[in-house]
């Protein structure tokens, strides 16, 4: 018996979403108003000279699939070349508002799914390729992607995984060998650039916006179908599906968004294109664009340029703004509930969800457990969020930091201001007399908490370390990493990957990738600032 794992150009793909809802079969690829389906079938434009630049280990041994080659079918097949008898693609079609605003069709413009694939516990993968080529809901796009975006879905996806935060992955990063025109920044300086193509994983990539087109249309009978087949398939607990369970599924979406949104916050993470068609019913971080990490501590900040005339979705907005996408979703499956008012509980539950969950993850950053009452802990977290507010101290570094400080926090109170004071200039962009001054009155509140932790200093050090993460994955390492990969070399990509999956060790060989951003970064496109081209 063979034993060996298939290579992708041989794995058995199975096709629910075409099989079981409404499609146009077509191959029209012409950008064009769709209506009354839920997907195209489409066909991925072959590229020039497809080459596998970067494979994830972990997640194609969990699909049980084999590494291939750097070149061959396997390759051919992840870009898009090759479609194999069981692969059924297809480019689904949805709306959405993008920045408050509702768009109408945006639909997948530049990826398209294969079909699904087992893994080995059992579960089933939706394998999509974004950049393969255009689709009827491209617009006037080319339907393809650049290596620099998609070098950073690839390593993004991954370190996300890595970090605990819900998200989908990414198997593959292959270059095309052909050249796609990007204007990076909108502002009429169009530059050609490297094409790519992310192979990426989910149960299924059906977004918020897959039921406001429908809703928008009056295809009420289409609403309920999708509704069907994603309780069916991914929320099989809740039911079958129907009026009540339709209500219990709006509060699952909503309880999975909550606890995504809360590890984006934990973790510093800022997507930066919270659009409704960005949105997973799964809770999962989708769609990674202009994303950034809090360098400085700044509720405003967003890595965005299309955002910055009104940040809405800077970092502290992102919990607002799940909300209100959460809402536009209750919207969509009013037609479904007899009751409208029945999909508060799910809204209401959002919120909630997340104050416990903020709550809980801030309390372990901070190496406290639930022994002093909920508005005592929360007022101490709110103050330290206003005192990194006001000063230039990075995120990421404080928190680690604090946690190797902790042990003397907590056993040697007259050196806890010198030990405090060793955090902040480990962590500190630049600090006033005045900043400083802050920070170190909320220490005095923090270190006599602290203290009345029950469990040993060594224990409480080893938690913090485990909710703190040394390394993420900061816009100036990836751009480094793309540069590099435009010339050929891929040492630094191969390098971002090894160190991300294990972000909470030391890995004291990588220091520098943990450093704070360099003076030259501040500024510089791509490590601090992004838009949403692709």
């Amino acid at each position: 018996m063979n034993t060996h794992p298939p290579q992708f150009d041989q794995a058995a793909f199975h096709n629910s979403f075409v099989d079981e809802l409404r499609g146009e079969d077509s191959l029209d690829l012409r950008p064009r108003q769709v209506a009354g389906v839920h997907y195209s079938r489409v066909q991925p434009t072959p590229v020039r000279q497809p080459r596998l630049l970067a494979w994830s280990e972990e997640l194609a041994d969990f699909l049980g699939l084999a590494r291939p080659d750097e070149q061959g079918p396997a390759v051919e097949a992840l870009a898009g070349n090759r479609v194999t008898d069981t692969m059924k693609p297809f480019a689904a079609r949805y709306g959405g508002h993008q920045f408050g605003n509702w768009a109408g069709q945006l639909g997948d413009g530049r990826a398209m799914s294969l079909g699904e694939l087992t893994a080995r516990d059992g579960t089933s993968w939706e394998i999509q390729l974004k950049g393969a080529g255009p689709t009827p809901y491209s617009r006037r796009a080319d339907g393809r992607a650049v290596l620099r975006s998609s070098l950073r879905e690839f390593l993004c996806s991954e370190a996300m995984h890595y970090l605990g935060v819900p998200t989908t992955r990414a198997l593959s990063l292959v270059a095309t060998g052909d050249v796609v025109v990007r204007d990076m920044f909108y502002n009429g300086n169009p530059q050609p650039e490297p094409g790519a193509i992310v192979a990426r994983v989910a149960p299924t990539f059906v977004r918020f916006g897959n039921f406001q087109i429908l809703a928008a249309s009056g295809e009420i009978d289409n609403l309920r179908a999708l509704a069907d087949y994603v309780i069916r398939h991914h929320f099989a607990e809740l039911g079958e599906p129907g009026p009540a369970v339709y209500v219990r599924w709006f509060e699952e979406v909503s309880r999975r968004t909550a606890r995504m949104i809360a590890r984006w916050m934990a973790v510093g993470f800022v997507h930066g294109v919270m659009n409704t068609d960005n949105m997973s019913v799964l809770g999962l971080t989708i769609d990674y664009g202009p994303y950034g990490w809090l360098e400085p501590y700044d509720p405003d900040w967003t890595p965005n340029t299309t955002d910055f005339g009104t940040r809405r979705y800077a970092y502290g907005q992102q919990p607002q703004v799940a909300l209100w996408n959460l809402l536009q979703l209750a919207r969509a499956l009013v037609p479904l509930v007899p009751d409208p008012q029945e999909l508060r509980a799910g809204l209401d539950l959002y919120t909630s969800m997340l104050a416990a969950e903020q709550l809980q993850l801030t309390r372990r950053k901070l190496g406290l457990s639930a022994l002093a009452p909920d508005e005592e802990d929360q007022a101490l977290i709110d103050s330290l969020h206003e005192a990194l507010a006001a000063s230039e101290i990075d995120m990421t570094l404080f928190f680690r930091h604090l946690s190797q400080a902790a042990p003397a926090l907590l056993t040697a109170p007259a050196e806890q201001e010198a030990r405090f004071r060793e955090v902040l200039t480990a962590a500190a962009y630049s600090m006033t007399a005045d900043e400083e001054a802050v920070l170190l009155q909320w220490l005095a509140q923090y270190a006599p908490r602290l203290r009345r932790e029950t469990r040993a200093p060594e224990a409480i050090r080893t938690d913090m370390l485990a909710a703190n993460p040394k390394y993420v994955l900061r816009n100036y390492l990836a751009q480094l990493a793309i540069e590099a990969a435009e010339v050929g070399d891929l040492s630094k990509l191969n390098r971002l990957m090894e160190v991300l999956r294990n972000p909470y060790d030391e890995q004291p060989e990588h220091d520098e990738l943990a450093a704070k951003r360099p003076d030259w970064a501040r500024d510089k496109p791509g490590s601090a600032t992004l838009s949403c081209s692709s």
